[in-house]
């Protein structure tokens, strides 16, 4: 039991990962991504008149089950694989943070940044409404989340999987580099 309570060395989900995406392309020609998810939800759950709306989303059914999976899992991993432990952070991430007024991060996120009481202040409105509304943005507008394009895309050899994904690491560092400080220091 205890091989489960213990991190895993990156290269175990990497292989776990890449064996999933021929798997669904052989088992049905199915495509590996989740942000694929809230618009079939939408389909499902707000009938409308809306075109983007209206397509067989009973076919996607399987991906319902698919981040019903993700969530069950995090939720077994958490309540009966946890080891009692605290999450470990980096040190020199605490430092970092520390160094924009921080404070200590309880488990994996600082509450100074998320939590509801941060939410009524600038830097959590920032971090939470308007970067929450540039992930949909991008997602929807590069056609696909992380996952679908610099897994299932470039797996598949597409020539716009690679412009997405080097978009989303080039947009990732810029944030990390230039943004982030300058939203910290709010």
């Amino acid at each position: 039991m205890e091989f489960l309570t213990k991190p895993w060395p990156w290269w175990v989900a990497g292989t776990f990962i890449g064996l999933l995406v021929p798997t669904l392309l052989i088992l049905g020609n199915k495509h590996f991504g989740v942000s694929s998810n809230l618009r079939h939800i939408c389909a499902a759950c707000f009938p409308a008149n809306i075109g983007f709306f209206k397509y067989d989303w009973k076919k996607e059914i399987w991906n319902f089950f698919f981040v019903g999976g993700i969530l069950a899992g995090g939720v077994i991993a958490a309540v009966f694989l946890n080891a009692g432990e605290p999450v470990q952070v980096h040190p020199e991430l605490v430092n970092d943070l520390a160094a924009y007024g921080v404070g200590q991060p309880e488990g994996l996120l600082p509450a100074d940044l998320f939590s509801f009481d941060s939410l009524m202040t600038v830097r959590g409105f920032i971090m939470i409404v308007v970067g929450g509304f540039l992930v949909g943005f991008g997602t929807r507008y590069a056609g696909g989340c992380t996952s679908g394009h610099a897994i299932m895309g470039l797996s598949n050899l597409q020539w716009p999987s690679l412009i997405a994904t080097i978009a989303f690491m080039a947009g990732g560092f810029a944030m990390t580099h230039l943004l982030l400080p300058l939203i910290l220091s709010l």
